[in-house]
């Protein structure tokens, strides 16, 4: 994990700031300023961890968009979407059609079948990697020991908005290119429906715990997974994912182990069971299939 002083590091620039006006060095204290007006206003729809979060990382220009609130259609620049997955459908009701180009989302899990139906297919995105314990304390970074570099990924047309704002308040965050960025989006959604499901199968203990004391079991399912993802998007991963994953949960090893938000989660991968299944084909997912009977879910 980031240090946690490195993720402070809006609140410090502030605090520093201010020491220095009254101390009479104003020249340093206008380009803290100045760095600081330079990131982009945006409108932040849900007022969540991750919302609040974002906002503090902005220079007060920000709008901020409650539950059940219109998103305005004057207000330029990006729309980050940080509210839970089943909000979505009346985010976008709430979001002038003209402005369905500035969205950027936040969530978790696979959104691809949501966006084509919505002719959203292009969407901008962000795969955060941050951890907001509390709402109103500062995010720390989810660097791990196999990507101390970060994992925190946007694309699109707001990606380097995204990534600027992050920056500075030193948190970690890659511009990707579509192809790139698709891969890490199934990386992740790989981890949470494997580490999520084996988790449940042991009565729901943490992240670490399964990376710990039941990695056989995650390992072949990542493995399966991956196998039935790189299938159907005819794609081909980087190798060491399990590595990866594994590295992962054990920066967030306090995370505990449920399997919910099934359409947006585990459902993708047992909807390529069913097609399969429809086609007359085995199921690519059988181990997946298996404990998601075993624990009741489908």
């Amino acid at each position: 994990m980031a240090a946690l002083a490195a993720a402070l590091g809006p609140s410090c620039l502030s605090i520093a700031a201010s020491i220095r006006v009254r101390c009479g060095c104003p020249a340093r204290a206008s380009l803290d300023m100045a760095t600081k007006t330079a990131v982009m206003p945006a409108v932040i729809v849900g007022g969540g961890r991750v919302g609040r979060a974002l906002q503090d990382l902005g220079d007060g220009r920000d709008l901020l968009v409650g539950r059940g609130q219109p998103v305005p259609a004057d207000f330029e620049g990006p729309i980050f979407v940080c509210t839970r997955n089943d909000d979505l459908e009346a985010v976008l009701q709430s979001t002038p059609p003209s402005r369905w180009k500035d969205l950027i989302f936040f969530q978790n899990g696979m959104l691809e079948p949501w966006f084509e139906s919505k002719g959203l297919g292009d969407a901008d995105q962000v795969l955060a990697y941050f951890a907001v314990a509390k709402l109103g304390e500062a995010p720390v970074d989810g660097k791990t020991d196999t990507n101390p570099e970060g994992l925190t990924a946007a694309y699109g047309k707001w990606a380097s908005a995204v990534a600027s704002r992050l920056n500075s308040g030193g948190l970690s965050c890659k511009v990707l290119e579509k192809e790139a960025f698709q891969k890490q989006m199934l990386e992740k959604l790989i981890w949470i429906s494997a580490f999520m499901l084996v988790g449940a199968r042991h009565q729901g203990v943490t992240v670490g715990t399964v990376e710990k004391e039941h990695r056989s079991e995650v390992g072949s399912l990542i493995a399966e997974l991956a196998a039935a993802a790189a299938e159907e998007k005819g794609l081909t991963f980087e190798e060491g994912m399990e590595e990866r994953l594994c590295a992962y949960s054990r920066a967030v090893a306090h995370f505990p182990t449920a399997v919910k938000e099934f359409k947006w989660r585990n459902g993708w991968f047992y909807a390529l069971t069913q097609k399969a299944a429809a086609e007359g084909r085995s199921d690519p997912c059988p181990l997946h299939s298996a404990w998601l009977k075993e624990l009741n879910v489908v």
